[in-house]
């Protein structure tokens, strides 16, 4: 629905009023208007907002969705997750991105989603693998482990050949997930599929670094809270002429990102210069691909609204990232971080860690009070009695299979609650369903 229609935005909005009345979606019209206003405002040029008081800069539409409540939480997080700098060398620009980046509207973000631009200045672009494989390795060994945080996993490197590992197979091609061992040891060992042992190198790897990420779990002391965070790196290699260049092949465009220090701005303008003039369009088709897979695939509606909702706002069709957007403020939404927060207690467990038994058992008990909050009936005995199976576990030492069984079975049981919120709601407005059915 676009809002140059014959009917104009007036008329849309109402429909969107209605439908949301109709579904039960607070909505309020006067700041729906006024979202409507800024937005349009906005997306008439693709200028970056700097933002004067709190230094923080990104994309006109970006920032309309930015809160600043949680800003010096983030850029204290930020700095466990970050590069440094090295004079003539590196250069970085740390912002934040995914729910975290759009934390007004989404009054229960998931993890804590970090975005980095490292910009390697070397005379050859061996030389740069070379550097961005050392400063991962010790970025990674550096902040494997702490009072707060530990360390997961590090995505570096695609396998070059077919690798089995364990009971899994990993065709060429795809992303190598090092644990920090590994990273230590410079080598991941395995199998190729005739049984042969084979081992992927550190320094191999880094001549395809592909997809760089880190993940790390980390507690809040003060609230006694729980949460995933990450770090994707987009790695440019700027040579002796100038030229820069992304070195995995694809320089990423800045839609939806918020940069956290005002220092980062001469990095970000001098990196952005070299983003595709088709950016927009090309960051569109990749959405479109992810929500395609979580409608037909890996089937996830709250994570293909969040897609769409970011589709409909680049793309002009205003009315309907409206309702998405308040969808994400409903109450039922919560149960997608009490499902995230369970799989970061499952994480945690996964590895030896400092912390402490007394904050796990504190953040079921905070999962079990949101449950509380949100449902009623048959949905929250159910859910309720598998968040207490789950914290009775905590309080053993020795997990075992029933650990697992019950963790999948709580996350699977929120998940579909989730699932049927969204899809309720999205196929009940007429043009989505239209526009989900075009996926399927």
């Amino acid at each position: 629905m676009d809002s140059t229609e014959k009917n104009g935005p007036s008329a849309d909005l109402k429909k969107i009023l209605d439908s949301a009345g109709r579904l039960g979606v607070e909505l309020d019209e006067a700041e729906a208007l006024q979202w409507l206003s800024s937005v349009s405002a906005a997306s008439s040029d693709d200028q970056i907002v700097f933002d004067v008081h709190s230094g923080v800069f990104g994309h006109h539409v970006t920032m309309l969705d930015f809160s600043q409540d949680r800003l010096e939480y983030f850029r204290k997080l930020g700095k466990l997750v970050e590069f440094d700098d090295i004079p003539g060398m590196v250069e970085t620009a740390l912002a934040l991105s995914g729910s975290a980046a759009q934390s007004k509207i989404q009054s229960y973000p998931g993890d804590a989603d970090f975005f980095e631009r490292i910009n390697i200045i070397a005379p050859t672009r061996e030389a740069a693998l070379e550097i961005l494989a050392e400063i991962i390795k010790q970025k990674a060994i550096g902040t494997s482990r702490g009072e707060t945080f530990q360390l997961i996993e590090v995505k570096f490197g695609s396998y070059p050949f077919e690798f089995v590992l364990g009971e899994d197979t990993f065709p060429a091609g795809s992303p190598i997930s090092w644990n920090v061992t590994e990273i230590t040891e410079g080598k991941k060992a395995g199998f190729k599929p005739d049984g042969t042992q084979a081992f992927i190198h550190w320094k191999i790897a880094a001549s395809d670094p592909g997809w760089c990420k880190l993940d790390w779990i980390v507690a809040d002391p003060l609230d006694h809270s729980l949460s995933n965070a990450s770090n994707m790196l987009d790695v440019t290699w700027q040579s002796p002429d100038g030229s820069i260049e992304p070195l995995d092949g694809y320089l990423d465009p800045y839609f939806q990102e918020v940069y956290l220090q005002p220092e980062s701005i001469p990095i970000f303008s001098k990196i952005v210069k070299h983003v595709s003039s088709d950016a927009l369009e090309d960051y569109v088709k990749q959405l479109e691909h992810e929500v395609n897979k979580y409608l037909t695939k890996d089937i996830n509606y709250g994570k293909a609204a969040k897609r769409m909702y970011n589709i409909f706002r680049l793309t002009g069709r205003y009315e309907e990232a409206l309702f998405i957007r308040e969808l994400f403020d409903e109450p039922t939404t919560m149960l997608y971080q009490v499902w995230a927060l369970i799989r970061t207690i499952d994480e945690t467990l996964q590895y030896e860690h400092n912390i402490s038994k007394e904050e796990l058992l504190s953040q079921a008990d905070s999962l079990i009070l949101a449950v509380v909050d949100v449902l009623e009936g048959s949905e929250e005995i159910q859910i309720v009695k598998s968040l207490l199976q789950l914290k009775d576990f905590l309080t053993k030492d020795n997990k075992g299979p029933e650990w697992n069984s019950q963790v999948y079975a709580a996350r699977s049981e929120l998940k579909n609650l989730v699932n049927n919120f969204f899809y309720e709601r999205l196929t009940a407005l007429p043009y989505l369903k239209d526009y989900m059915a075009g996926f399927s």
